[in-house]
C-alpha cells in the first residue's frame, strides 16, 4: 500500500485567539455526507492508554465517529474502523501498544476494508513512528494528537484512495478544542480539559515533544463547559492539563487557574479535582481558593519526582527540596484535612545512594496519602535519555522497592485514621474486584468498597469506614 504524509488541508475555520471565536463546524469537513453514507450501519472501536488527556481524546473522537453515524462495539471483529490511542510516558506503555497492534494486525487481512489506526503520542516521535511503520505495515492509518479533528477526511481517504495515511503535521500552537462533539465516558463524572501541552521541558519527559507548547482554552469556553455539565447533572469535574497551573499565562484575559477554580466553585458542581499539578506555579492564591470551597476537593496531586536538590536541577524541575516542602506546609496549614499524592522517579541516571536517600527523607516527611511510583525510563528525544548511567538496574530495583515500603507505611497509617469515621462517597459502580460490592471515592480520593444497590451509582452517599486495606477501604452505607 502506498504511504502518504500528509498536512491535511484544514476543515476548521482558523482559531483568532484574541476573540475566542467559535473554531470547529463539523459541516466544513469536505466530505461530510459521503462519510455518512459509509458510516451507516458501520461500527468503531477505541483503546486508549495512558493519562486523563488520552481518554478526553478519546472522548471526542467518539463524537465525531457517531457524529457521522458510526456506533461503538468492543468486538474488533466486527468493526469498520478501529482505533489505538497511544501513549508515550513509559516504556511499558509502548510495549502494550505494540503487543496489540500485533493482536489487532489479523483483522485487517480478513477486513480489507478496515481502517486500522494509530494515534497519540507514539506517533508524534520520529523514531518510533518510523518502527510503527516498519513493523506493522498493516496498519493504514496514523495521525498525531493536533490532528483529531481532521478524523472524518482522514478516513474518507483511506478508504476512497486505499492509501495509508500519515498525518502529524498541523501546528502546535492552535486550540482545538470548541464545538467538537463529544461523548462522554462517564454520565456523572467529567474530564474539561484547560490547557494543552507544556512549557517546563523536564529533562526526562516527552510531554512537550508530543503535546505542543502550553496554549489555555479561552476562560469564558471553559465555564461555558462547566455549566453545561451542572445543567447536566454532573457530580464532579476534573480539570486537565499537564499543567493545570500555567493556565492563562499565555492569554491576556487577566484569569489565571485560581479563577477558574472559584468561578466553576461558585457554579455549585458538588466535586471538582484537577491534575496535574507543577509546584513551580502553585500560588498562594490557589491554595486560598481551594480552602475557601467545600466543593474543591482537598486532595492535591503534586508530583516532586526526587527529594534531592542536585537530582531536581537535573531533572530541570526548578524547585529546591525546601520550596517543595515549604509549599506542602502552607497546603497543609490551610487546607483542613489535605490528602497529598506524589509522582516519585527512581534511578535518574547516576543518582547516588545519597541522593535515594534524600527522598526517602522527604516521603517520611511530608507522609503521602498515595502516590505513583516509577523506575526511570529514558524517552528518545530528551535531554536526560543522552546521559551515561553508572547505576545498575539491580541498584534501582533495590531503591524502588525501599521507596514503596516507606511510602505504604504511610499510606497504611493514613488509610487507618479513616476507620470509625463516615465518609461522603460518590458511587462509581459495582467494585472491580467483587460483583457483590459497589465501590466510590471519598473527598480525599480513597477508593471505598460498600454493599449496596446498583441504583446508587452516581449518587454521594454517607459510608461508615469499618476496615482499611492500605489502597482501599471497606465500609456500610449510613441510611440518611
Amino acid at each position: 500500500m502506498k504511504t502518504k504524509i500528509v498536512n491535511y488541508p484544514d476543515m476548521i475555520k482558523a482559531r483568532d485567539r484574541s476573540k475566542g471565536s467559535t473554531n470547529f463546524i463539523m459541516g466544513k469537513s469536505e466530505h461530510l455526507e459521503e462519510m455518512k453514507a459509509l458510516a451507516k450501519g458501520k461500527k468503531y472501536y477505541i483503546h486508549t492508554y495512558g493519562c486523563q488527556a488520552n481518554v478526553r481524546d478519546e472522548e471526542t473522537m467518539r463524537g465525531i465517529l457517531e457524529y457521522v453515524g458510526y456506533t461503538r462495539s468492543d468486538d474488533i471483529s466486527e468493526v469498520d474502523v478501529a482505533i489505538i490511542n497511544t501513549c508515550a510516558v513509559r516504556e511499558n506503555a509502548e510495549d502494550k501498544v505494540y503487543g496489540e497492534i500485533g493482536n489487532l494486525k489479523k483483522y485487517r487481512k480478513i477486513n480489507k476494508e478496515l481502517v486500522l489506526a494509530v494515534c497519540g503520542c507514539m506517533v508524534e516521535q520520529p523514531e518510533i513512528l518510523q518502527v510503527l511503520l516498519d513493523k506493522f505495515p498493516e496498519v493504514n492509518l496514523y495521525f498525531g494528537t493536533h490532528e483529531i479533528y481532521k478524523l472524518i477526511d482522514l478516513i474518507y481517504e483511506v478508504k476512497k484512495q486505499g492509501t495509508k495515511i500519515v498525518s502529524i503535521e498541523s501546528k502546535k500552537g492552535e486550540v482545538i478544542e470548541e464545538e467538537l462533539p463529544a461523548i462522554r465516558n462517564n454520565k456523572f463524572k467529567a474530564y474539561v480539559n484547560i490547557i494543552y501541552g507544556c512549557d517546563k521541558f523536564c529533562t526526562y519527559c516527552i510531554v512537550p515533544y508530543t503535546r505542543g507548547k502550553e496554549r489555555s482554552r479561552h476562560f469564558i469556553d471553559i465555564m461555558n463547559e462547566v455549566r453545561d455539565l451542572k445543567r447536566l447533572g454532573y457530580k464532579e469535574i476534573t480539570f486537565l492539563g499537564q499543567n493545570v497551573n500555567a493556565y492563562g499565562k499565555d492569554l491576556e484575559e487577566g484569569y489565571d487557574f485560581a479563577d477558574v477554580l472559584e468561578e466553576a466553585a461558585k457554579m455549585g458542581i458538588p466535586r471538582i479535582r484537577f491534575t496535574t499539578s507543577h509546584p513551580w506555579d502553585f500560588s498562594s492564591k490557589m491554595i486560598d481558593v481551594i480552602a475557601k470551597y467545600d466543593n474543591i476537593m482537598n486532595f492535591i496531586h503534586l508530583p516532586v519526582q526526587s527529594g534531592n536538590d542536585e537530582v531536581l536541577r537535573k531533572m530541570g524541575r526548578r524547585y529546591s527540596r525546601s520550596d517543595y516542602l515549604n509549599l506542602v506546609k502552607e497546603m497543609r496549614k490551610k487546607i483542613p484535612n489535605l490528602s497529598l499524592s506524589t509522582d516519585i522517579i527512581v534511578g535518574f541516571p547516576n543518582e547516588s545512594e545519597e541522593e535515594f536517600q534524600d527522598t526517602l527523607s522527604l516521603v517520611d516527611e511530608v507522609k503521602y496519602e498515595a502516590a505513583f511510583t516509577f523506575i526511570y525510563s529514558p524517552r528518545k528525544g530528551t535531554p536526560a535519555a543522552k546521559l551515561e548511567d553508572n547505576v545498575p538496574y539491580e541498584t534501582k530495583s533495590r531503591r524502588f522497592k525501599e521507596l514503596v515500603s516507606h511510602l505504604e507505611r504511610h499510606i497504611e497509617e493514613d488509610a487507618n485514621k479513616y476507620v470509625g469515621t463516615i465518609q461522603k462517597v460518590l458511587v462509581d459502580g459495582v467494585s472491580k474486584t467483587d460483583a457483590n460490592m459497589l465501590s466510590g471515592y471519598t473527598e480525599t480520593n480513597k477508593l471505598v468498597h460498600f454493599q449496596g444497590d446498583e441504583s446508587l451509582v452516581g449518587e454521594i452517599i454517607d459510608v461508615k469506614i469499618t476496615s482499611s486495606h492500605t489502597y482501599s477501604l471497606i465500609g456500610e452505607r449510613v441510611d440518611g
